[in-house]
Parts: C-alpha cells; structure tokens; sequence
C-alpha cells in the first residue's frame, strides 16, 4: 500500500544494530494493521522529524505564548475559521509527506465511525454528524473545527438523553458493528511532490500557532480541551463491549483535569494514534462476531429409536 518503502523494512537486520523501527513494526502487542503501522512508523522515522521537529517545537511554543499576548488586545470574536482552513489545506497539499495526509484523512473517518458505533448500541436514541473527506482539499470546509464541534455535541446529546431516560451505558444484548469499515483512502492518491517531506508531527507544530491566531480564545481551547475526550470515548467503547482491559491504549490524560495548550501539538499526534488503535480494536471485535455468526452450531447427537417391548404373555 505504502508507495515509498521505508528504509527499515529494506535494510538488512543487523543484531549488532537493530532498527528500532523495525522492532516497533513486528510487534504485535498495538493492534495496528501492518498499513497503517508501516505509514506511521515511516513518517516518524523521516529526516524532518528527526532533524526538523526538535528546532520546531520549541519556536511553535513559544509563538504560542506570544500570540496568547497578542490576542488580549483583539477582539474577543476575532475569527477567520475559513482562511485558516484554507491556508491548512494548501499546506497538507504542498508540503506535507504522504503517509501524514493519509493518517489526517483516516483520522475524520474513523473518529466519525467510533462515535456511530457507540450512538448505534448506546441505550438511547443520539444523533451523530459524520465528517469523511476523501481529498485534502475537503478539508478546507471548516473540517478541523466542525471535528471538534462534533465530538462535544455527541457527549452533550448522549450524556442528556441518557440522564432524561435514566439509564446507564451497558453493553446491548447484540453489538452492532456495521458502520466499522476500512474508509477506502488510498495512500498512493495522495500528493507525492519532492516538497511533500514534513512529517506528521513537525505538521501539527507548524499548523497549532496559526490555529490558535485564527481561532477565537474559546474555539482554540475548546479545540485543546477536545483530547482529553480519547477516555471519554474509551470508556463508552468499553461499556459497549465489556472489555476494559483495552483502555490502557486510549491515553491522553485525565478529561477533567484541562492540560496547558502548549503541549497540544503532541498530544494531538496522541490523539491520532489512540483513535486508530480504538478503530482496529474494534475492526477485531468485528471480524471475531462475525466469525462467531459463522460457526454453524453443533448439532445434538441423534436420540436413538424407542425400542419396543413385547407384550407380556397372557395371564392364564
């Protein structure tokens, strides 16, 4: 799937100087499909996260900081949501690595999956609005802000209805697995120009500070506070399922205990990785029920025939 191979699934395995790439793709303890990790662990080993990213982190932090200076002396609705987003998509086009474009679009898909999965076997009726681009160039419809929108309804709306009916998340008598599918993004359609080299990470620290400039106070921290929701949405998922012992991979943070937003760069990478770990977690669940539905059941051994007694003889 991955047009460009990367160098740790080429090079010859040397026991003197083992890949940690490598290590990180054969194991099976995450339980991300080979694609995805492949893409994944080939972004985090290129040359500008390497190289690039720990130059990067640093000054988007500290811009942070400034345009939170800045932003006292502007209106409090400054806004311009649709400039952002199309300045956000000319970027991802332009400059940024193929396996970090597709990871970005997977990410709409499968966080909108997750939260139709948990409305579909929730025990009350709640409304989902899914956003799943297929071009980088969808993304320039608001797409980022309406991500975060949608997640804080959907707890609103499902948390509300629960509370009216009185009742508590619990697994249904049948789990319904319908809506978790592969999205159908393929990594080769995505742009791949020599200037296509920034990694997933150096991304998202480049693209948080303009976020923040662009973005009211309320939406940039309404956007930072929207992470810690990744136990939020474990936790229903874990109800749905009765499998606890899964949220150990959706970590990031505590979701009443709001964070700094200058680590909000990193944790948003955290939160990409958690929602794909959710999703295959769930791709298994699936494939295990069906499965299960197929097994033809075991059919009762055959009740031998009634034997007949003789008639006892007449009595004289």
């Amino acid at each position: 799937m991955n047009p460009r191979t990367p160098e740790f699934l080429t090079r010859e395995h040397d026991p003197a100087d083992p890949s940690p790439w490598l290590a990180l793709y054969l194991d099976r303890s995450t339980p991300l499909p080979d694609a995805v990790k492949e893409a994944w662990l080939a972004d985090s080993s290129c040359k500008s996260r390497q190289y690039l990213l720990p130059f990067l982190r640093p000054l988007a932090r500290a811009f942070i900081i400034l345009i939170q200076v800045i932003k006292t002396f502007l209106p409090r609705r400054w806004s311009h949501s649709k400039l952002l987003h199309r300045v956000l998509a000319w970027g991802l086009e332009h400059f940024v690595s193929p396996e970090a474009n597709w990871l970005i679009l997977r990410h709409f898909h499968l966080g909108a999956q997750v939260l139709s999965f948990i409305a579909r076997n929730a025990p009350v009726p709640v409304s989902t609005t899914p956003l799943e681009p297929m071009r980088i160039s969808d993304l320039r419809d608001e797409m980022f802000v309406k991500h975060d929108l949608n997640l804080f309804n959907f707890v609103i709306r499902l948390n509300s209805a629960l509370r009216e009916a009185g009742v508590e998340m619990h697994a249904p008598e049948t789990v319904d697995f319908s809506m978790i599918r592969d999205p159908g993004l393929s990594l080769a359609d995505m742009p791949q120009r020599k200037r296509n080299f920034l990694d997933l990470q150096s991304a998202i620290e480049l693209f948080t500070p303009l976020y923040q400039l662009m973005l009211t106070d309320n939406d940039f921290w309404r956007a930072a506070n929207s992470l810690q929701l990744d136990e939020t949405v474990g936790i229903y998922t874990a109800q749905i399922l009765e499998a606890p012992q899964h949220l150990i991979l959706v970590n990031n943070k505590h979701p009443l205990v709001p964070l700094s937003t200058l680590r909000a760069g990193y944790r948003l990478v955290l939160h990409g990785l958690s929602t794909e770990m959710l999703h295959s977690l769930l791709m298994q669940f699936k494939s295990e029920s069906m499965a299960a539905s197929k097994t033809p059941t075991q059919t009762q051994p055959a009740t031998p025939p009634e034997t007949t007694e003789p008639p006892p003889p007449p009595s004289v």
